[in-house]
């Protein structure tokens, strides 16, 4: 029985209810379809509690044109919505500013799956809601049922329409309160067909599809149990917070006690029938034990089966860990989840040296039931079991047995030689000693079997009469029965803090190789890495060979084995096909083709199916069930690698699509403004000259007017030829010794026109050395700069051109006296169509021409860079270093 300091608070609800201290409470009034009056209900419920002097404010309605929902809301303060522009249209949303700032006593916000328009704080209203409840305020919301994620797929099977916004169940599970409202089929089909839900011409498409009798019959169903399932789960965590044991009668829920005895599959049974009797939830529950790591492979094998066995009716799956107590575990899990019944298999009859080595658990469990339901179901077709005769342990191997005699034998010489040099009280310790030293090395049977031993050797050898069984003194009678009975019970107690030590190493292990595992395929950077990392590490760790299929080209293919493999026979293709069709298992030891060689999982993420892994040993034995979960946790981890690899395809995939359109565009804006704003210009300017008289100046500034901008048209189309030359790597420079005074003034020459508004002054370096570059290119490169600068710089400002020595290398530097540029844009103006995409100045220009700089500049081994021209950030300087030809020659 469950004392009363046992009972305390649970520490999870004590956590859980102080995250809740301070937030504001969430009600929900949750319907099974549209229609059913959820929006009706809260208004109801909103004016009562404003007649109760609660501040109410109504953030958000919405009445789909319903006059009557419409008239409801009269009374109420109305918070005015937040208008948004999305895709050249105007809609409203709630302003969540405006609410957090009036900060009501209760809010209502209708519609809690409503995805917010682009441009909103956050993404779905039910986020918007979180924000309002940590603020304090009260939420009134509505939510139908086909809008919460897990049942979204049981609602499309259903009903043939999935609705694509969505809660998290979590959003649900934030609930304080859930109120059903409901609504008879046939009267919301007459509600419908009145109009009072959707218009007309939708009414009569929605009433041959969705809203049929049937399908609105299971969506109640789907509503009812949800509702049932959040105040059960509110139940729960009232029990735990205030240390209440339990049960309490409420929702029906059965658990089955699964182990290896064959009357648990019967249990199985019987607990799915009386769950379907009842319509409860059932539950699966198996206890791992130290010990029963060592279980023969027949009775391993018995156990799997139960645990298929359970899951394919349905059951949910649950293990729990305990070294000892099994019973006080298993009442425990059935109090902490409210559980009113449990099934239990017959306990079979045991002679008393096997109770020596643990509790009997069903008789426990009978014994401590108190208020639970014991149901305890028989093997089918029970024949009167005959009493085993046998220790725990008989299964160990020989050399076990012979460690036992040996202990036995050294402790008897012990024992023998400090009996003639020393006074010892009682030789029995080093027999005990022996037993101590055999049960943590070989386990419980041999070490009861030293105990046994020592026993008949201490009797034989060292009571009067010696080499004898007789004992004719008293004392010596008392002191061996202590001696057997603490020889046992030491050795019980050795053993199992062998067990439990082997159990702790074998979990660490699992947990080394997870974290293994999960770190190899973090570091996996393609497909292929993480499918020869999965299938290696899968073989290694449970020692059996692995394989991995994918689907390739319409097919399931492997992708990836160890050893390596690609073929497969055409009974574990089958087997493989079923799991990928399915997402079950399937193959040697399941339920489905059990007669293939390999046993198949899917690979899911998701609702997404990934592949199929598939592993076999080389002895064709099964899977045992500690090495399923360690295989489970294994195709987690491969999958969600996978699923990680895949969208960081799409990501990229994305990324690229937009950064092409976004360079798409930006190409066709340059082409469409620096291609026809000088050909309108010549156009023009030509026109005047063929038509009319002009004075000589006249003529002379339009022939001007027409070669500049022939020459803009020309440096336009050279820097589009040069770009594409570049990206195809078919610019190939010509390295020569360069004289930069020279450089800069073929520079300055073709530059005369467009630098004529500005002053241009040039500072050479005395004894400057000659640059290693291509003299074509790199006066293309001086051009371009001058031409920037010239289009930023303010008319009758200067620019500065300047050539130095650095070191090794040559800098020559423009700087100009424009806005500048932002230090976070330094490094961002040398990209293709930057002031296009969004630079940080608005003036004339493809964006192409630093861009084009920078690489002729590191095409011929130099380096480019911006930087402020001023110490207070105005003004620009882009620096060009060059290597030099020759140190020491002079220009």
């Amino acid at each position: 029985m469950t004392s009363d300091a046992d009972l305390r608070p649970s520490p999870e609800a004590l956590l859980s209810q102080a995250a809740r201290e301070g937030r504001g409470r969430l009600k929900v009034f949750l319907g099974a379809a549209p229609g059913v009056g959820k929006t009706w209900a809260m208004l109801d419920d909103a004016h009562r509690e404003a007649a109760r002097g609660r501040d109410v404010v109504a953030a958000l309605i919405e009445t789909h044109g319903r006059a009557e929902t419409q008239a409801k809301l009269a009374g109420l303060t109305q918070l005015p919505r937040r208008p948004v522009i999305y895709q050249g249209r105007v809609l409203t949303e709630m302003d969540l500013d405006g609410l957090l700032a009036r900060k009501p006593d209760l809010a209502l916000i209708d519609e809690l799956a409503h995805t917010n328009a682009d441009g909103s704080r956050h993404e779905k209203r039910w986020q918007d809601v979180e924000e309002v409840l940590a603020a304090g305020i009260d939420v009134y919301t509505t939510l139908n049922i086909q809008h919460i994620e897990t049942l979204n797929e049981t609602v499309a099977r259903i009903t043939g329409v999935r609705v694509r916004e969505t809660v998290p169940d979590g959003a649900l599970e934030m609930a304080d309160e859930i109120e059903l409202i409901d609504l008879p089929p046939d009267e919301l089909v007459e509600r419908l067909k009145q109009g009072k839900v959707y218009p007309a011409d939708q009414a009569a498409r929605a009433l041959s599809s969705f809203f049929v009798k049937g399908n609105l019959t299971a969506l109640r169903e789907l509503a009812m149990r949800t509702a049932a399932d959040r105040v059960d789960a509110q139940l729960r965590e009232h029990m735990a917070a205030n240390a209440i044991a339990g049960p309490w009668p409420t929702q029906e829920r059965v658990l089955v006690c699964i182990n290896e005895s064959p009357a648990a599959r019967e249990a199985i049974r019987v607990a799915k029938r009386s769950a379907d009797r009842s319509r409860a939830e059932w539950i699966a529950l198996n206890v791992a034990q130290a010990r029963g790591e060592r279980l023969p492979e027949a009775e391993k094998d018995r156990l799997a089966g139960s645990l298929r066995l359970a899951e394919r009716l349905g059951a949910e799956l649950a293990t729990l860990e305990a070294e000892h107590d099994v019973a006080k575990a298993i009442l425990a899990f059935a109090r902490d989840r409210n559980v009113r019944r449990i099934v239990i298999g017959r306990p079979r009859p045991r002679p008393f040296w096997a109770r020596i080595a643990g509790e009997d658990v069903a008789r426990d469990i009978l014994r401590e039931a108190g208020s639970f339901e014991v149901t305890v179901a028989s093997e089918p077709d029970e024949k009167p079991s005959r009493l085993r005769l046998g220790l725990p342990g008989l299964g160990a191997e020989p050399r076990a047995w012979g460690e036992a005699v040996l202990a036995v034998a050294l402790a008897s010489a012990c024992s023998w030689g400090a009996e003639q040099l020393f006074p010892v009280a009682s030789l029995s310790v080093i027999y005990m000693t022996a037993v101590v030293v055999v049960a943590s090395r070989r386990g419980l049977g041999p070490a009861l079997a030293t105990a046994v031993l020592g026993f008949l050797a201490y009797n034989f050898l060292f009571t009067h009469p010696r080499y004898t069984f007789n004992v004719s003194r008293q004392g010596e009678l008392l002191t061996l029965g202590l001696f057997l009975a603490a020889s046992l019970v030491t050795g019980n107690l050795a053993a199992r803090l062998r067990a439990r030590v082997e159990a702790q190493a074998a979990i660490a292990d699992r947990t080394n190789k997870l974290y293994d595992f999960s770190r190899r395929v973090a570091a996996a950077a393609t497909a292929d890495d993480v499918v020869w990392a999965s299938v290696s590490h899968v073989a290694t760790t449970l020692r059996c060979e692995a394989l991995l299929l994918m689907p390739r080209g319409g097919a399931l293919q492997v992708v990836g084995g160890f050893p390596p493999e690609d073929r497969l026979e055409v009974r574990d293709k089958s087997a493989a096909q079923f799991a990928w069709d399915k997402g079950e298992v399937a193959g040697r030891g399941s339920d489905t083709l059990p007669m293939a060689r390999w046993f198949f999982l899917p690979l899911i993420a998701g609702e997404r199916r990934l592949g199929v892994l598939g592993i076999a040993y080389a002895d064709d034995r099964l899977l045992a069930r500690t090495d399923r979960r360690l295989l489970d946790a294994l195709i987690d981890q491969i999958a969600l690698a996978l699923e990680r690899l895949r969208l960081t395809e799409d990501l990229a995939a994305t990324q690229l699509a937009s950064e092409t359109e976004r360079l798409r565009a930006a190409l066709l804006n340059s082409v469409s403004h620096d291609l026809r704003t000088p050909l309108v210009t010549i156009i023009g300017a030509a026109g005047h000259l063929v038509e009319g008289d002009l004075p000589a100046a006249a003529r002379r500034d339009l022939a001007e007017n027409i070669r500049d901008e022939g020459e803009r048209l020309d440096r336009y189309v050279q820097n589009l030829l040069d770009m594409t030359r570049l990206g195809h790597g078919a610019l190939k420079p010509r390295l020569v010794a360069l004289d930069v005074a020279e450089l800069i003034g073929g520079a300055r020459a073709r530059m005369k026109g467009v630098l004529r508004d500005h002053r241009l002054r040039v500072e050479l370096a005395p004894d400057l050395p000659l640059a290693s570059a291509d003299a074509v290119l790199m006066e293309q490169v001086l051009v371009n700069i001058l031409d920037n600068a010239a289009k930023y710089a303010p008319e009758g400002s200067e620019i500065v051109l300047q050539a130095v020595q650095r070191g090794g290398m040559i800098d020559i530097s423009v700087t100009d006296q424009g806005p500048g540029i932002p230090e976070a844009d330094l490094t961002r103006v040398f990209g293709m169509f930057y002031r296009v995409a969004g630079g940080d100045r608005q003036r004339a220009g493809t964006g192409l021409g630093l861009a084009i700089c920078k690489g002729l500049v590191e095409a011929m081994g130099g380096a480019i860079r911006a930087e402020a021209g001023a110490p207070d950030g105005s003004g620009t300087r882009i620096v060009v270093s060059l290597p030099m030809d020759a140190p020491g020659r002079v220009a």
